[in-house]
């Protein structure tokens, strides 16, 4: 790993001392929000796999209910059945913080009177199996909604997790590698000009005393 182009000197060793523990630490809390998002994004995988298993086989359901029912009413009948929904009902959508990644909540709220106005048609004049797919159907809105948050929320924290992971091989394979190399070398650096002072500072020594003997010696 190439070192940073710095001036060697100790003020530069120190600035870069300090930002090579910054960047440690940096690197140990990023590991460490790295490994809790993978936490949470397969357990949002595993409840997203189970959800679209039972929405998946709902809707199967439904639509057989659909098929026997189209078999036995006229399509005018079902249309006219199904045109005008007694049924209300509203999304609220929010959002919940996730390892500073803000993922959608929904919460759905129904407004009816009662359990049965789930049906817009009156009966007399509708197949039951009818109203076992309508009612299949409402019966399995609350997982589709919820299916929908766990596959929006794990796709937001796939992205999160990519963009942390190299944000941690950054820092674990170029940062701290480039900040050690630079360290060690300015280092190396400024050992090497104290053994020439040093060894400067000898020969002036052994200079003066040859002119103290020198001098000794004339007198």
């Amino acid at each position: 790993m190439a070192a940073i182009n710095v001036n060697p000197t100790r003020m530069e060793l120190t600035r870069l001392k300090k930002r090579l523990v910054t960047a440690r630490r940096g690197h140990k809390l990023l590991k460490d929000k790295r490994d809790e998002l993978m936490r949470q994004f397969l357990d949002l995988v595993r409840e997203n796999k189970v959800l679209r298993e039972r929405v998946e086989y709902g809707i199967a359901e439904a639509n057989k209910s659909f098929v026997v029912a189209r078999s036995v009413m006229q399509d005018e009948t079902i249309d006219t059945a199904l045109l005008l929904p007694s049924y209300q009902m509203s999304l609220e959508v929010g959002t919940k913080n996730v390892m500073s990644v803000d993922i959608p909540t929904f919460k759905a709220k129904g407004k009816s009177a009662g359990a049965s106005d789930i049906f817009s048609y009156s009966f007399a004049f509708t197949s039951g199996d009818l109203d076992s797919a309508v009612e299949e159907l409402s019966g399995l809105l609350p997982e589709m909604i919820r299916l929908a948050e766990a596959e929006k929320s794990a796709q937001m924290l796939a992205a999160e997790i990519e963009k942390t992971r190299r944000r941690v091989n950054a820092l674990e394979h170029v940062m701290i590698p480039q900040y050690e190399q630079t360290i060690k070398m300015i280092a190396m650096k400024l050992e090497e000009n104290e053994r020439s002072a040093t060894a400067r500072l000898m020969k002036v020594k052994d200079m003066m005393l040859e002119k103290v003997m020198e001098a000794k010696k004339s007198s």
